[in-house]
């Protein structure tokens, strides 16, 4: 059988077919194939569009100590840094200027931006720029602090479930953390009624193909209106650091999947993508990507926020950085929009 064809037929496998499916990501007549239907599909649904967040990254502290990432509680190298209000609006200001129409309020699971101060910022952002999309990825929460976000004005989130497996999250994670408590809270978030994002590492330490079949199984249940996946790249101060990276090939492979399984997702062509890869984001686009993330953080304090090692784009101004993705999606048949562009799943 061939399990290409059958999930563009019936766009979802069983746990095993998917295995199969992924194991022959090298054969290039399966990978065309596959991109060739994404491609398809997501100039459906979203034509040549491409569209962009303005990312800004407002704290590298982190009370979780997570083994794969640099800016983990554990990591006494880090340099750790804020962003006060009125410099979150900075990024915001010029992110307006230069065309962005959502922001992405990203940073550790920091307790001094306890839930008043992030609804006073969300609040602050939305009365500024009511006609903006404002995504916040700051982790684990409980329902009580999601609602209070969401009427302070906060319209999407992204948090990534990492894995699907058990056992596999047991060894990512410390002991204190839960993928049961993960999973309820994609399940909260949607509930209250965020455009919801889940994901995962391509190549984390330990993962096998059984575990990305997983993976998909329950993006299939959760249905999101995102999915972010890149490959895992180490960070040198962590457990993990002489572990090998990520293939970009696999994680192509995988977006034309995921585009396939669901159609009408938000899909990023994401930084570590065009980290271990020059034409990394390009690729993406081609497989099925729709969406990039440049970064409005202030320069100086983008090298900080290292969750793995040789991040792109550390040092480029945020208009720097829009002129180089709108030519390398031009290069590539598609186009960077200036609008909120929300998920089409409902």
């Amino acid at each position: 059988m061939d399990f290409a064809d059958k999930l563009i037929k019936n766009r979802e496998l069983e746990k095993e077919e998917y295995v199969e499916l992924f194991e022959d990501y090298k054969n290039p007549e399966t990978a065309e194939k596959l991109s060739r239907e994404a491609v398809r599909i997501r100039k459906e649904y979203y034509g040549d569009k491409i569209y962009i967040r303005g990312l800004i990254e407002f704290t590298n502290y982190c009370k979780n100590n997570c083994y794969y990432c640099g800016i983990r509680r554990g990591n006494k190298n880090a340099a750790r840094y804020r962003l006060s209000r009125d410099e979150i609006m900075e990024c915001c200001d010029e992110g307006y200027r230069l065309g962005f129409r959502t922001f992405v309020l990203q940073g550790g699971e920091d307790p001094y931006y306890n839930d008043q101060r992030m609804a006073e910022i969300v609040s602050g952002i939305k009365g500024k720029y009511p006609d903006c999309a404002i995504t916040l990825s700051i982790g684990e929460k409980s329902k009580e602090s999601y609602r209070l976000f969401r009427e302070a004005g906060a319209d999407r989130y992204l948090l990534r479930h990492e894995t699907a497996n058990e056992e596999h999250y047991r060894s990512l994670h410390p002991e204190e953390m839960s993928l049961k408590v993960r999973k309820q809270c994609l399940y909260d978030l949607k509930e209250l009624g965020y455009q919801i994002g889940a994901g995962f590492m391509v190549g984390s330490p330990g993962q096998t193909m059984e575990h990305l079949a997983e993976d998909f199984l329950f993006l299939k249940e959760l249905n999101p209106h995102m999915v972010g996946i890149g490959p895992f790249i180490p960070h040198h101060d962590t457990r993990y650091k002489d572990e090998p990276g990520g293939s970009v090939e696999l994680t192509i492979f995988l977006l034309s999947v995921l585009r396939i399984v669901l159609p009408k997702v938000l899909l990023p062509a994401t930084t570590a993508l065009g980290t271990l890869d020059p034409r990394g984001r390009e690729k993406g686009f081609c497989a099925g990507a729709n969406v990039v993330m440049p970064n409005l953080s202030p320069v100086s304090v983008r090298k900080k926020y290292e969750l793995y090692d040789n991040k792109i784009c550390t040092g480029d101004e945020a208009a720097e950085c829009m002129n180089c993705l709108d030519r390398r999606a031009k290069s590539v048949g598609y186009r960077i929009v200036c609008d909120r562009g929300d998920s089409l799943v409902k």
